[in-house]
Parts: C-alpha cells; structure tokens; sequence
C-alpha cells in the first residue's frame, strides 16, 4: 500500500504513513502561467493498493484531488481520504435556481472507497457513486481537553446543530451543555441567552468546524459575562476565514485547538491515528 498526498494534506499523509508503516509516494504539483494545475505521481504506483488523502478547502484542492485519481487509473485499489470535505455546508436548494454544491462535487469524485473526518451532513454521502465512510474525531479531541488538566471542565455545544458530537467528545468524562443561537445571515449570528453555572469554571467550546468565529465569539462572550475563568476554543476543522482568531483572542478565548484535517498552526490533533485504525480493520 501507497499513500499519495495532495498539496492540502502533505504533513497528515506523512503522519499516516508513519502510522501504518507505508511508503509515502513523491508528488510533483505546479501551476502554469495561465492557471491550469499539473500533477505527476513520481513514484511506481501500478498494482498498489493506494490512499490519497487529501482536503478539499479550495477550488485548487479540489481540482488537484481529481486529477490524483485519474494518475492512479492504474492501481490495484482506490482509497480517497477527504479530510475536510469543502462545499459540505451547501447541501440543499435553500432559493430558487441555486446550485447544490455539495452533490456537484460529490458527483465527480470516483474511487473504491471514500472516507471523511466529520462531514458536515452524512447525507452528502447519497450523492457520491462510491461507498462511503465518516470517522470521528470527537474522541481525539476529549483526550486532547484532558491533557489540558483543566478544573472540571464543561463542554458546550453552541448550537444544536454540533449537540451529538459535542455529547460524544464530553461522553463520560466531562459535562455538557447546548446553546441555541438564531442565524440571520453568513455573520449574523445571535446566541439566546442562557444561565450556566460557569463562575470561575474553565469551558471548552467545541463545534465541528470555526470559520468565521461569529457563532464562538458570541458564545464567549456570554459565557465571560457569566463569570466563566477561561474559555477556550476546539474543532475538527479549522476554516479560520479573515479575522476570524482576532475575534476570538480580543473576547478572551484562551486558546484554540483543532485537528490536521486542515492543516495550519493551531493543528494541534493529528486525525492519522483514526484513519490508521480505520485501514488496519
């Protein structure tokens, strides 16, 4: 078995090959002068078994992601790992005339299997044409908050929408608790005042992706009103748009941690472990 990076997920893949005992295959990716991608798989991946792993955060991903595929037309076996899975959240016609995103993508995806690290919606999955799989990483990230050490942490989910993975990475360990918030635009977020015993307590709010910080921002805000000692940030994905860590470090988050599906300074959980185990079954 090979493992072939995309451009996106070059430090994962090195983490899983060192996870599973596999070769890491040399990629060549460049653009030329007029915008078109060019990828070469260097390495002989005839006859092999191969994972491509790569997120697809930016067009470009994806684009490079498609033509991974086509360059491994020859190996025995086709694994995609699609760590942060880009166009995820447009998964439905919300007006007349949209385009659904999500199935656009998903439609020219093709391979054996395909795996994801906490899709936004599993129901994605009924458009690709290949089985699908999604790992969690929830339990990755409950270890991570006790190696903090923190003082009888609580885990909040801001909304509803994150309340099932929040109640996984809390299980049995720590306490939880859900917020409601109101959406009246991409940065309008509104989160419904709720009284929670977090008086000089430490919290931990986890959601499974931080883009533009809004829906963090509010919850802290709320939660530093509240008297709460500190607050600190965590996430499968780290989409961090714009000035979304400057909100949250100028409303008092102490600290930010994500995984490695998408890969950047506060990538302090590797998601290889998961996928690992995942290819060893």
């Amino acid at each position: 078995m090979k493992i072939v990076s995309g451009p996106a997920s070059q430090i994962l893949a090195s983490r899983l090959s060192e996870e599973l005992g596999c070769k890491l295959a040399l990629v060549e990716y460049r653009q030329f002068p007029d915008g078109e991608l060019y990828t070469r798989i260097i390495d002989d991946i005839e006859s092999d078994d191969v994972i491509i792993i790569q997120s697809t955060t930016t067009n470009k991903d994806i684009v490079y992601l498609l033509q991974l595929i086509d360059a491994c037309e020859n190996a025995k076996r086709i694994n995609v790992v699609i760590p942060y899975f880009g166009y995820a959240r447009q998964d439905r016609r919300f007006k007349s005339g949209e385009a659904i995103s999500s199935r656009v993508i998903s439609k020219t995806i093709d391979a054996d299997q395909i795996y994801t690290i906490n899709i936004h919606d599993e129901r994605i999955f009924d458009y690709f044409s290949s089985k699908c799989s999604n790992l969690d990483a929830s339990k990755l990230i409950s270890a991570y908050v006790k190696s903090l050490n923190l003082s009888d942490p609580l885990i909040i989910s801001p909304d509803e929408g994150s309340s099932s993975f929040v109640r996984s990475v809390a299980s049995d360990c720590f306490r939880h608790d859900v917020l409601e918030k109101k959406r009246s635009g991409p940065e309008d977020v509104e989160t419904t005042y709720k009284k929670l015993d977090v008086s000089d307590k430490d919290v931990v709010i986890v959601d499974d992706i931080i883009s533009t910080g809004e829906t963090i921002k509010k919850a802290t805000e709320m939660l530093k009103n509240q008297n709460a000692r500190f607050v600190f940030a965590a996430c499968v994905h780290p989409v961090f748009v714009g000035n979304a860590i400057l909100k949250l470090s100028r409303v008092g988050v102490s600290g930010i941690f994500a995984t490695d599906t998408i890969e950047h300074s506060l990538s302090c959980i590797s998601v290889a472990p998961i996928i690992a185990d995942e290819f060893r079954r």
